[in-house]
């Protein structure tokens, strides 16, 4: 739509032709980054921000499953079902082995994965963001976080740009999405209204307008197209469409508790 309103616009200042296609196109390439974010117009740039991605992904993963001292059965699961849900190939899974194993090493520093995924990806929110989505979810594979996990969790979160309360937020929220979500689908009980404002990171007492808004944020924030164009993996945008699928079922829960 921009690049049809920039053409236009230059062709009544003009009455250039010429200039009018130029700025179709130009419009055109900001259409795309509008859309996609900005890593969609260098296909390199994405392509490397996808590898260090999931490289970084991995291997906090190892230290994380390792900072209380082992690594347990439910951790090594959560891994191993994480690496087939994304459709890694053999040749990945390897690599992906390989990155947790290096991780979890005591003597292997994190510093270095840290900087290389600050200096890659730390401009997109999105990719921060999902980054410490993906730990934070790891941490509690086995019910609970524990003190050593979460301080580990926050030093991450620190060094990402993320403050106490707006860690502490992100937290609160994929808890209660994951508590949510799994309360819909097994033979739990079902999850309390305050559980849903929570996995939205709202108060009971916002107004419709403040709830949709925050909605809307967050499906914004988990939009595939949105995320691939910024250098999420694509085999990874799944657990990004699964964690849609969870804000999704809170805001219906909160839609139907008012519409009461």
């Amino acid at each position: 739509m921009f690049k049809f309103l920039l053409a236009l616009l230059i062709f009544w200042l003009s009455n250039s032709f010429i200039l009018a296609i130029i700025a179709y196109f130009v419009g055109s390439v900001i259409d795309r980054i509008l859309r996609l974010g900005s890593g969609a117009i260098n296909p390199l740039t994405n392509k490397q921000r996808q590898a260090v991605f999931l490289d970084t992904a991995f291997i906090l993963m190892g230290k994380l499953a390792k900072v209380d001292g082992h690594i347990s059965k439910a951790e090594i699961d959560h891994v191993e079902a994480f690496m087939r849900s994304i459709g890694l190939s053999a040749e990945h899974r390897q690599q992906a082995i390989a990155q947790f194993k290096l991780g979890a090493s005591a003597e292997y520093p994190i510093d270095n994965t840290l900087q290389q995924f600050i200096a890659v990806c730390g401009s997109t929110h999105h990719l921060k963001q999902m980054l410490l989505v993906y730990l934070i979810v790891m941490a509690g594979i086995d019910g609970h976080t524990d003190e050593r996990e979460h301080d580990f969790l926050y030093a991450i979160a620190q060094r990402l740009g993320y403050g106490h309360s707006a860690f502490q937020q992100l937290i609160d929220m994929v808890e209660k999405q994951t508590q949510f979500h799994q309360s819909n689908h097994q033979n739990n009980a079902s999850p309390s209204l305050s559980d849903a404002y929570q996995a939205l990171g709202v108060q009971a007492d916002d107004s419709d307008a403040t709830i949709k808004r925050a909605y809307r944020k967050l499906m914004s924030e988990y939009h595939p197209d949105k995320l691939i164009g910024q250098g999420l993996p694509e085999d990874m945008v799944k657990l990004a469409t699964e964690r849609a699928q969870k804000i999704q079922l809170a805001y219906d829960e909160i839609k139907r508790s008012r519409q009461h």
